[in-house]
């Protein structure tokens, strides 16, 4: 019996709903120089998870892993990078 969705589909797709979610938190913290309100400690520990799933991700090949975890590695240095220079 097959599946009614493709595994990597459904994996795409994950990939790209959690990794958009991240994009309007960077671009606001770019716009307003504001980050206050967010936890440094939190967004160092979420960034060495991301590492792990990126390693994960390149261990079993898995796209969808490693596209994810690039981008939202990415847009997470850039909110620990704000983090740091505005406080």
């Amino acid at each position: 019996m097959s599946a009614l969705v493709d595994p990597q589909t459904i994996g795409i797709v994950a990939a790209l709903l959690t990794t958009a979610c991240w994009l309007p938190q960077t671009l606001k913290l770019i716009r307003e120089r504001d980050t206050r309100s967010i936890s440094l400690i939190s967004n160092l520990v979420f960034a060495v998870g991301l590492v792990l799933w990126l390693t994960y991700g390149v261990m079993i090949m898995a796209w969808p892993v490693i596209f994810a975890n690039v981008i939202t590695l990415a847009l997470i240095l850039v909110i620990i990078g704000l983090k740091l220079r505005y406080g």
